[in-house]
C-alpha cells in the first residue's frame, strides 16, 4: 500500500500573503512542514502542491517534490486532489501547509485505521479540550464521534452542550485528514452542502453525502501553531529558535 503526503501551499492569503515562504530561523516554512512530514513512519513520499512558481522554485531548491497546479482551486483538498490524481497511491494525506510544527506521530496516527479497515474512505484527528475558554471559542471546532470513533458531527459550537457536567468532555478537531484516493476523487465531485456553508467547515460534506470518516483521538497533545498572522509566526520562531538552541 503506497501513502503520500501533500502540502498545499497557496501563495496569496488575505492575513499573511507568501506566508508559505516565511523564514523561521534560516527556513521557509513550506520546508519546515515538508521536513517534519518526512519523518511520519508510514508516509512513503511527501509532495507540495501549489499554485505559485515562487513557491516550486523554493521547494526545488531544498529538494523536494512539487508540482504546480491551477490557481482556481477553491479549496486545498481541490489542490492535493490535482496531484493526487496523477500519483500511484492508494492514500493519501492532506497535510497543512501552515502547520510548521505538525508532529510527525499524528501524520501516522491518521494513517494507521487503513491498515484495519480496508473499507475506509477517510480519517482525521481530534484532541482533548483541556482548557475551558477554548470550548467557546468559534476557532476551535469541536468533533462529536460515536462509540466507533465515526464522526456524527462537527462545529465551532459547544457539542455536547454539558447540560450534565459528569463524564463530560469536548473534543478539539484537528485539521489533519488522509483519504483513500479513490475516494478523493469522489470527495471533490460531490457539491457544497448546507451544513458546510453555514458551519464553514468543509467535512461536512462528507457527513451530509452520507459517508464515514473515522475520527482518531490522538494520543500525543497538540503543542502545533497555525500560522495565520504575523503573530503566529513570530510564536513558531521563538518555539523553533528554543529547538535548535539559537
Amino acid at each position: 500500500m503506497k501513502i503520500i503526503g501533500i502540502i498545499p501551499a497557496r501563495y496569496g492569503s488575505t492575513r499573511l500573503e507568501g506566508k508559505p515562504l516565511k523564514d523561521i530561523c534560516g527556513k521557509p516554512m513550506i520546508q519546515r512542514v515538508y521536513e517534519a512530514a518526512q519523518q511520519a513512519k508510514l508516509l512513503d513520499q511527501v509532495y507540495v502542491a501549489t499554485d505559485d512558481q515562487r513557491i516550486v522554485d523554493a521547494v526545488e531548491r531544498f529538494g523536494g517534490n512539487v508540482r504546480l497546479t491551477s490557481v482556481d482551486h477553491k479549496t486545498g483538498t481541490d489542490r492535493i486532489a490535482e496531484v493526487a490524481a496523477d500519483v500511484a497511491a492508494e492514500i493519501v494525506v492532506n497535510l497543512q501547509g501552515d502547520e510548521p510544527l505538525v508532529n510527525p506521530a499524528m501524520i501516522d496516527e491518521v494513517i494507521q485505521p487503513f491498515m484495519n479497515e480496508p473499507d475506509l474512505p477517510m480519517s482525521t484527528l481530534c484532541v482533548p479540550i483541556l482548557e475551558e475558554a477554548a470550548l467557546n471559542d468559534p476557532n476551535v471546532v469541536k468533533a462529536v464521534f460515536d462509540q466507533k470513533g465515526y464522526a456524527l458531527y462537527f462545529s465551532r459550537s459547544l457539542i455536547p452542550y454539558p447540560r450534565k457536567l459528569d463524564n463530560f468532555q469536548a473534543y478539539e478537531h484537528l485539521g489533519l485528514y488522509a483519504y483513500r484516493k479513490d475516494f478523493l476523487m469522489t470527495y471533490i465531485t460531490l457539491p457544497q452542502t448546507r451544513l458546510e456553508i453555514n458551519e464553514s467547515l468543509e467535512q461536512l460534506r462528507v457527513l451530509e453525502a452520507g459517508y464515514r470518516l473515522k475520527v482518531i483521538v490522538s494520543a500525543h497533545p497538540y503543542d502545533g501553531v497555525s500560522v495565520d498572522t504575523l503573530e503566529d509566526l513570530e510564536k513558531v520562531r521563538q518555539i523553533v529558535r528554543a529547538q535548535i538552541g539559537v
